[in-house]
């Protein structure tokens, strides 16, 4: 058996017809860049997270970095976030003119620590951005308050948790503004890049919109210095299709998870990952830690299983990202997990019979007696 980390081919297999009847309408429409499908797709995705404004922009780096940019982020300023996550998190500070102050992450959740975030605010700080990583809600409570206490805005990283859950409420709504990427991989993605900005802050909405077309107020008046990073016509047609999946793909993704974690309770050398009770977690991805990981992944190649590593090594590791002054032992959490995480395959077309043979690989790997 083979079991790819994921297939995008299966997932699109059934709604092939009306994926593509959506994009003749936008061809026949010739709405390619805004327009109609988006401006339609921005208010079915507003209503899903509970939002009054959602804002289609050209990808969830861009999301970022136009919400810091409306948010008044620029040079001298510092944007508080944790070094594990996937690099755009700091690109989007750096690109507004920012610096990007670390913080770790809690070793159950994989998530801001927010007693590290009290420690790392000082009077340069205009915004913290928590990341709802892979695809369960950050402690938002704490993170809220921390924000509240100096004055500082919170911008929820949400690109891996779509229809991720905090106490009962939609991850991207908690804060001031929420940013999600609709990348082909996640759980709500399109078939090429595309991301969204949702807030009930009206003037926000209101200059994010100006800041991805160019920072025009009406036709060729620019109130603002912006960008060109609308979400175009296709994209959002298909993203109306597939947020009516999203809820049914999400709870397969947990009952996947769940056979995981059944699978795996008796392998004492796997950590698995966790979920809070007052959050809803939507499995983005299914990492687990080990302590020899390269052993893991090639005893799984050489049965037909590909996995994946989310994230190697810490952004503030990164060459990239040297002049921050960081050091290794500054975090140790996500320094820890960063070598020791693997991605299982997780993905919502995946069947019973493949995560049970991911489940014999694992436990095999570790010297576990597998039953048949």
């Amino acid at each position: 058996m083979t079991v790819p980390f994921l297939d995008l081919t299966l997932q699109h297999a059934p709604l092939r017809h009306e994926l593509l009847r959506a994009i003749g309408e936008v061809i026949d429409a010739g709405a390619f860049a805004g327009g109609t499908f988006v401006a339609g797709f921005e208010e079915e995705f507003a209503s899903y997270c509970a939002s009054p404004h959602a804002v289609g922009v050209g990808s969830g780096t861009e999301a970022l970095w136009l919400s810091l940019l409306a948010m008044g982020v620029g040079p001298g300023d510092e944007v508080v976030t944790v070094p594990m996550s996937f690099v755009a998190t700091a690109e989007a500070i750096c690109f507004a003119g920012a610096k990007p102050v670390f913080v770790d992450i809690d070793e159950q959740t994989y998530t801001m620590d927010p007693v590290g975030l009290e420690r790392a605010v000082t009077p340069r700080t205009k915004v913290i951005i928590p990341v709802h990583l892979f695809g369960q809600a950050a402690d938002m409570d704490p993170i809220l308050e921390v924000g509240r206490q100096h004055g500082v805005r919170v911008l929820e990283d949400a690109a891996q948790a779509h229809g991720a859950e905090y106490k009962g409420r939609k991850v991207g709504a908690l804060g001031d503004a929420g940013c999600f990427s609709f990348y082909p991989g996640k759980n709500l993605g399109g078939l090429g890049e595309g991301g969204a900005v949702i807030t009930a802050d009206e003037e926000l909405a209101r200059k994010v919109r100006m800041l991805r077309n160019h920072g025009q107020s009406s036709k060729n008046r620019h109130s603002l210095v912006g960008w060109n990073s609308r979400l175009d016509g296709i994209q959002a047609a298909v993203l109306g299709i597939k947020l009516r999946q999203l809820d049914a793909n999400n709870q397969r993704r947990r009952r996947l998870a769940q056979q995981y974690e059944r699978g795996l309770a008796d392998v004492p050398e796997v950590i698995r990952p966790t979920t809070s009770d007052d959050r809803r977690h939507v499995y983005h991805i299914y990492a687990i830690r080990v302590s020899e990981r390269r052993r893991l992944i090639a005893a799984l190649e050489a049965k037909g299983i590909v996995c994946g590593v989310h994230y190697p090594k810490s952004i503030h590791l990164q060459a990239a990202y040297r002049w921050l002054g960081y050091k290794r032992g500054d975090f140790p959490v996500a320094e820890q997990c960063a070598g020791e995480f693997v991605s299982l395959p997780l993905f919502p077309e995946m069947t019973a019979r493949q995560v049970a043979y991911v489940v014999d690989a694992v436990k095999a790997a570790h010297g576990v007696c597998v039953t048949v």
